[in-house]
């Protein structure tokens, strides 16, 4: 297996119906790290990623079939309000339009939703990923690439206290240290 430590600054735009919008920025002094094979980014960006040098800039674009795939309406959900119920009454202080909420399936899969209006009796959540239907346009320099250390791969790969980050970052809405969905990084 090629599992490679790698430390990169990027900024990140998306390109939808052709219009290019900044995202987010890893900068040089808090740059993204991961390590390639674990399945910790897009498998696109990670390809792309493991054989560029250290100080090796780059600028592609990964389409939306190998990012997050196309929007699919049928992932926008009404969800019954009493869901978000917490003693008795309506969380309106974690639960409003535009809020990133974790979510818990019947089979105890997490994921995350973005509420998206909320009526009298039920919650209109999306659960597409927030970049879903877009091109992803990647701009930045390498700052480290090597052979990752056993160590560093089991540290990677160790659940945290969420049970759902890896690496600090949190699978469930990529934020680092489950700020994101409200869970803790232990």
């Amino acid at each position: 297996m090629d599992n490679k430590y790698i430390k990169v600054a990027y900024k990140l735009y998306t390109i939808e119906d052709g219009e290019r919008d900044f995202m987010e920025e890893a900068p040089a002094e808090q740059p993204f790290e991961f390590i390639s094979g674990i399945g910790m980014t897009i498998e696109a960006f990670d390809k792309k990623m493991k054989d560029l040098a250290v100080g090796e800039k780059f600028d592609f674009v990964i389409p939306q079939k190998e990012a997050y795939g196309e929007y699919d309406e049928t992932l926008v959900v009404e969800l019954p309000k009493s869901v978000f119920f917490l003693d008795g009454k309506f969380d309106d202080e974690h639960v409003y339009v535009d809020a990133i909420i974790p979510l818990i399936s019947a089979d105890g899969d997490r994921f995350s939703g973005v509420v998206q209006e909320i009526k009298d009796d039920v919650v209109v959540v999306d659960l597409n990923h927030p970049m879903a239907g877009c091109d992803l346009n990647f701009i930045g320099e390498v700052i480290e690439n090597r052979e990752a250390t056993p160590e560093e791969i089991d540290e990677f790969t160790k659940p945290h206290g969420c049970g759902g980050c890896t690496g600090g970052n949190c699978s469930d809405c990529g934020k680092d240290g489950c700020e994101g969905c409200g869970d803790s990084c232990d």
